[in-house]
């Protein structure tokens, strides 16, 4: 009975790179075989002194896949960032020093709030407040420039911009006055 062999893949792949590399000699039987070892010789044994293919192959494969690996790793690891860029720079702050420390202490803790952080917009509050302060300057100046122009005497000489101090002034005492004026209206 002679040994059926089957083509294989890896085998293939071994008899391939073992032909550019011209080492066919393990594809052939050697004469000088040892007296315990067996007539058919699976593929992957080399010849004394050859070059052994399969671990090359294995050792490049091997390699291949730590850096295809270590790479998804790493975006995965970025990917909080990405989804927060979009968002405000300090959230984006956030969320990065929340990746590092995932990344450096492997807490996966950490990861999963920096995720959860980019994925949900935190409402901007700083703006709204800004606006409402400055126009409550805005209306604190004209209600100075108002009383100013009350207090000085009256031989004095008005500034270009009171007419419009004076009406922003009436508006603002119209606006205090009206709530004292009105009745409560019960419904009788």
């Amino acid at each position: 009975m002679s040994p059926v062999i089957r083509p294989t893949v890896l085998g293939g792949l071994v008899e391939m790179f073992s032909l550019l590399a011209g080492h066919a000699a393990f594809a052939q039987e050697t004469a000088t075989a040892h007296p315990a070892a067996i007539e058919h010789l699976p593929f992957f044994i080399t010849a004394p002194g050859q070059t052994d293919v399969l671990f090359v192959v294995v050792a490049i494969f091997l390699v291949a896949m730590i850096l295809i690996i270590g790479n998804l790793y790493f975006q995965l690891h970025a990917l909080p960032e990405r989804v927060a860029h979009r968002t405000s720079k300090v959230q984006l702050e956030i969320v990065a020093v929340l990746a590092l420390l995932a990344l450096f202490t492997h807490n996966h803790l950490y990861w999963i709030a920096a995720l959860l952080l980019a994925l949900v917009r935190l409402p901007d509050l700083s703006t709204p407040m800004a606006s409402m302060a400055d126009s409550l300057k805005k209306l604190a100046d004209r209600a100075d420039a108002l009383r100013s122009e009350r207090n000085s005497p009256a031989g004095t000489a008005r500034a270009p911009d009171a007419p419009e101090a004076r009406a922003a002034g009436e508006d603002i005492q119209d606006n205090t006055a009206a709530p004292a004026a009105e009745t409560p209206k019960d419904g009788n």
